[in-house]
């Protein structure tokens, strides 16, 4: 694994300073020690054993309580920007030569970095960008991407008003090859979410990493109560894929939103007034939210994949406003049966992702490193119910969508919908 790591460590922390006068940024306490400590510790025990940290502001406070890292057990240059030259600028200066991490030192995470060194080395990316669902992606830059996590796009804030794109966040940890740094200007300021990664989507291989696991910035009063929270509840630690996790997988229609029938346009999408405070409730304890649907209006002609994601970005801006989002959508687009006017040939075929089978629950298992059996399906149709069943989940029949359809299929427990499925979800040992 790469084992190189520049970390972006000059930030002033004026919104901090009221709070911490006079404290570099970098080295604002955490849970006992300074945030820059924690992300040292925390990567030098994955493997990463030399850091060049870029200094600026009252950089003689990191310089003097990291010294060359060897009391860490690591090797820290530092390398002090004449002028502020943004996220990006500075990497001219610092003589890579090697694939490289970027790291930001307000930063609070515990990735782990060798399932995204894997993903990139699978993509052959230029770059790989940590991605991930937030609650609040209308002030944040968005990246879209197509299925396969190549980056097609990236949406610096303020967006545009009619903006509708998936729920993807720039997560503010990269991993580059550096064959990029010719891509960055020589000698004046320039930082990579506002300037350089909305043109590097067209004119290089971007990858978008999407991982449910902890990152947050302590640049806020606030952000920073919450981070230390979080810390001292083992919480950021605990979202660590090298553990294994808890989730919920949950059908979409009939479950997350009102089942039309066949939803086939974004302004057919209408969530059930529970949805939002259910898949919050969730997060709250610890579970990774997975959303598995069969969707046959591609097989069948009546939308293509496009329009599929176009009907994702609409739920997912819809959780968004009342502060929810899921940690993935997986959708199978076949349907084995045929015959229908407008069908597609290409996805009229048996595939191992289309419930009753559990092919899309154990591909996110394996993803995300999820324990089934300590896992629940949530569902309205017998298909969902086997579908959890066959990936070793319990599961819950919902009784809107189809749930009051008669069965042979016996889950776990019945549920008159998402919340009531949630709180016997939240209850359970």
């Amino acid at each position: 694994m790469t084992s190189t790591a520049v970390v972006l460590a000059g930030g002033k922390g004026t919104r901090l300073h009221d709070a911490f006068p006079g404290i570099a940024k970098a080295m604002v306490p955490v849970a006992g020690k300074p945030v820059l400590e924690h992300l040292v510790t925390t990567y030098s025990a994955q493997g990463i054993g030399r850091f060049i940290f870029a200094v600026g502001h009252l950089s003689e406070q990191i310089t003097a309580h990291f010294g060359d890292g060897s009391a860490w057990g690591v090797e820290i240059t530092y390398i002090h920007e004449p002028e502020p030259l943004g996220t990006a600028g500075a990497l001219h200066l610092m003589g890579l030569t090697e694939a490289f991490w970027v790291f930001y030192g307000d930063t609070i995470s515990d990735i782990n970095l060798n399932r995204m060194h894997a993903f990139h080395q699978t993509m052959s990316a230029d770059a790989t960008l940590l991605v991930h669902p937030n609650d609040h992606p209308y002030d944040s830059d968005l990246v879209a991407c197509s299925l396969d996590g190549k980056v097609t796009a990236v949406h610096g804030k303020p967006h545009a008003f009619d903006l509708e794109v998936r729920n993807l966040v720039n997560a503010a940890l990269y991993l580059m090859e550096p064959s990029v740094l010719s891509h960055i200007p020589h000698g004046i300021a320039s930082d990579f979410g506002r300037d350089l990664f909305p043109l590097w989507a067209s004119r290089l291989s971007l990858a978008a990493y999407s991982s449910p696991e902890y990152i947050k910035d302590m640049g806020k009063l606030e952000r920073h109560e919450q981070v230390q929270a979080d810390i001292e509840s083992g919480l950021v630690a605990s979202r660590n894929l090298a553990l294994t996790q808890r989730a919920v997988f949950l059908d979409r229609d009939g479950v997350i939103n009102i089942d039309s029938d066949l939803v086939k346009h974004p302004d057919e999408m209408v969530l059930y007034p529970d949805a939002t405070k259910s898949i919050q409730a969730l997060h709250s304890a610890g579970f990774v939210v997975v959303v598995v649907t069969n969707q046959s209006v591609v097989a069948r002609g009546l939308t293509d994949l496009k329009g599929v994601e176009a009907i994702h970005a609409r739920m997912e801006r819809l959780l968004a406003e009342e502060g929810a989002f899921v940690d993935q959508i997986s959708f199978c687009p076949h349907h084995p049966d045929k015959g229908y006017p407008e069908e597609v040939p290409a996805f009229k075929i048996e595939c191992h992702c289309r419930k009753p089978k559990p092919g899309m629950l154990l591909d996110a298992a394996s993803r995300f490193n999820i324990d089934c059996s300590n896992s629940w399906m949530v569902g309205d149709s017998e298909r969902d119910i086997l579908a959890g069943q066959a990936a070793g989940c319990r599961t819950i029949r919902v009784k809107t969508g189809h749930g009051l359809k008669p069965s042979t299929v016996v889950p776990d427990a019945h549920a008159a919908g998402i919340w009531e499925a949630t709180t016997h979800i939240l209850a359970a040992k």
